[in-house]
């Protein structure tokens, strides 16, 4: 049975402070959907000391912000939307259109349409989340989207030159400088500013999370996401160096993000514990992930691999890094995650910013359900349905005609009894 070396001191204590995101949130959405653009400025200037003649940049403003980016920085930014780009688009590929003759003059199928407007949030508020620009946009833009509005805070007090740039060099049609519910809210409601979209997508904190959930059925979502989360599976072949970083890596994102490492050696247990007290000591970013791996962090002691693989499915990870011997083993292993990241040579990290798949991902175990954004959710696989000849609409009306009977669906029987007495079924009752 595993055993924890470290367990999360404060795991299963959120139930109180989402009552409290709950109440918070659904006030601030009632009010933007009453009061409109009145709501939002109040709003904006109340959380983000921040209300501009206009929340929405101009093209020249845009252009301005841009001009602001090093050239490096716009190269890099290039790069990292050509490999999600590239990776979208083989995904798009491989979702084909169907029609088929299922029976004699029954012709079935379906297409997969795109979404006609679609809201990103990129969030912004501790650190500048660049890469959620290309994560969101670039990705509803490979789909077909034929709108894409797209929303981020203030940083340090106005737009942040480098998630702009992202935002326009991934093909936003508008871009606003909002943040937070007030700009979830904004997005799916509509006010006189702002005209409401067909899906949301996009991280964000515990209140913007929870302003998609509130939305959901009014405006599609991506899906429901809390904290990120990085689980760690390392065999007696790892090291505690790149153990410990790859979960501080994951960890500074907030106080709340759990980092979990199972392993079948006790003695990696032990040093990476060390090994992130030291380096916690030194990180930057030691205020937020200090906490987090103190809170929520965990360092779990299995027999074998195969019980590794069974805590690893029951934890059912947002991101699942495998520091193992012969990691793509673990592909047959492990079906419950988010991301998996095989080997030494890769982390997070290359999934979050720029390797090519998405880094929107489910969690709080989500992840036994869902997997995460890409092309196909900004797509409604529809279906239709043509009966081409009287005798195929008759041999079918037969058949619909007695099963509607079993269900007492009257006026459904007579829309197939209609077809038989006109098309030349033998078996019809009235």
């Amino acid at each position: 049975m595993p055993r924890h070396i470290k367990t999360a001191a404060l795991a299963g204590t959120e139930d109180e402070a989402d009552a409290k995101t709950r109440a918070a949130v659904e006030g601030i959405i009632a009010d933007v959907r009453t009061r409109g653009d009145a709501a939002v400025r109040e709003l904006s200037e109340r959380f983000d000391n921040w209300s501009p003649p206009s929340f929405r940049l101009s093209p020249a403003e845009i252009e301005d912000l841009v001009a602001k980016v090093s050239p490096q920085t716009v190269a890099d930014i290039e790069f990292a939307q050509a490999q999600i780009r590239n990776f979208a688009e083989i995904q798009r590929a491989a979702m084909k259109d169907v029609e088929v003759e299922t029976l004699p003059g029954v012709v079935l199928g379906h297409r997969h349409i795109p979404v006609g407007k679609v809201g990103c949030y990129v969030p912004g508020g501790r650190y500048p989340m660049v890469a959620s620009a290309h994560m969101s946009i670039v990705t509803a833009k490979v789909a077909g989207v034929g709108h894409i509005a797209a929303c981020t805070p203030p940083n340090r007090g106005g737009p942040h030159p480098e998630t702009i740039a992202a935002m326009h060099l991934g093909g936003a049609d508008e871009i606003y400088v909002l943040g937070g519910v007030q700009a979830v809210a904004a997005m799916g409601v509509g006010t006189e500013t702002f005209r409401p979209v067909d899906m949301l997508v996009g991280p964000g904190n515990a209140y913007v999370a929870e302003a998609k959930r509130q939305l959901y059925g009014k405006v599609g979502i991506d899906l429901f996401a809390g904290p990120t989360e990085i689980l760690v599976i390392a065999d007696d072949s790892a090291d505690a160096e790149m153990c410990a970083t790859d979960l501080l890596g994951q960890a500074e994102h907030g106080p709340t993000s759990p980092a979990i490492l199972l392993t079948t050696s006790e003695k990696l247990a032990r040093d990476t514990i060390e090994e992130v007290a030291r380096q916690l000591a030194v990180l930057r970013t030691a205020d937020v992930a200090g906490v987090a791996w103190r809170d929520y962090g965990e360092v779990i002691l299995c027999a074998d691999e195969g019980e590794m693989a069974a805590e690893a499915n029951r934890i059912a990870a947002e991101h699942v890094e495998v520091l193992c011997r012969k990691p793509r083993r673990w592909l047959d292993r492990l079906n419950n995650y988010g991301a998996l990241f095989l080997g030494p040579e890769t982390n997070v990290s290359y999934g979050d910013k720029v390797i090519g798949t998405n880094h929107t991902l489910p969690t709080k175990g989500a992840a036994r359900y869902t997997g995460g954004l890409w092309v196909g959710k900004f797509l409604k696989t529809c279906t239709y349905q043509e009966v081409k000849t009287p005798e195929a609409s008759a041999m079918i009306g037969e058949y619909c005609s007695r099963l509607c009977a079993i269900e007492r669906f009257w006026g459904h029987k007579e829309q197939a009894d209609l077809r038989v007495r006109r098309y030349g079924g033998k078996n019809a009752t009235g």
